[in-house]
């Protein structure tokens, strides 16, 4: 697990729409070099936003990477995760946003980091800018050129996600209204994507709920019990008086 919490990965703005038709082409039943080419096609045809040209062949390839890292190729300790998100997908497509997030984050726990120094400062302040945030992430990255660069792609997915709003300064951004998750089992869902993308695999339940790497979204109040009876994949570990630990079951 240690490779993927320390790697970075994601080269390319991504795209909420290139989740979803990664996810739909799993859905139907092609296989990865199907799914692969259907990406490159649709990629093809795309730009990412009206003030660029047409996609180069490279970053096209990095993006397609970066889908079939998340949906179709995931680590294979992620893969009972994936099947489970993908299920919550057929199940609860009006809340896709929120399951893709899950998947992303456990996938590229880089993705997750970012969203927490995001959260973090949103949680002290109205608006956080980009030099904010990156200079958080150096603390715990290092003051290497591929994370200023890298996570600017990750800040700007937000912002295509419409979970960030651009602000009238350049580089500045203020939060947009939280989507609320009402439904227990992708909270739980969500849940474990965080004990995915932190090292450890496990967390103190109040700081897991709360964790400001799901600034965009509000999750139900949970017991530790309710989440383990209804996950196959987390344990409770209860310490001290009232305080619960939830683990990835075998770490």
């Amino acid at each position: 697990m240690g490779k993927r919490h320390g790697a970075i990965g994601i080269k390319q703005t991504i795209h909420f729409d290139w989740m979803q038709k990664a996810a739909n082409l799993l859905q139907v039943g092609l296989d990865a070099k199907g799914i692969r080419q259907e990406l490159h096609e649709f990629l093809s045809n795309r730009k990412g936003n009206s003030s660029e040209s047409e996609r180069s062949d490279q970053t096209r390839t990095f993006a397609v990477n970066n889908l079939m890292k998340i949906w179709v190729s995931p680590d294979p300790e992620l893969i009972p995760f994936r099947d489970a998100s993908l299920a919550c997908l057929r199940e609860t497509p009006s809340m896709a946003l929120a399951i893709h997030w899950g998947m992303i984050s456990a996938v590229y726990p880089f993705w997750f980091n970012v969203a927490r120094q995001t959260g973090r400062l949103l949680a002290l302040q109205d608006q956080v800018t980009q030099t904010q945030i990156i200079n958080r992430l150096k603390e715990q990255y290092g003051d290497r050129q591929t994370v200023s660069r890298y996570a600017r792609f990750v800040i700007r997915s937000f912002v295509a996600w419409a979970v960030l709003k651009d602000s009238d300064a350049k580089g500045c951004y203020e939060r947009a209204s939280p989507i609320s998750v009402a439904e227990p089992n992708l909270a739980i869902l969500m849940s474990e994507s965080a004990l995915l993308a932190i090292p450890e695999s496990k967390c103190a339940l109040g700081l897991l709920l709360n964790n400001p790497a799901f600034f965009p979204f509000q999750l139900p109040v949970m017991t530790g019990d309710f989440i383990s009876q209804r996950s196959e994949r987390i344990d409770i570990v209860r310490y001290g008086l009232d305080d619960e630990l939830l683990k990835l079951k075998g770490d």
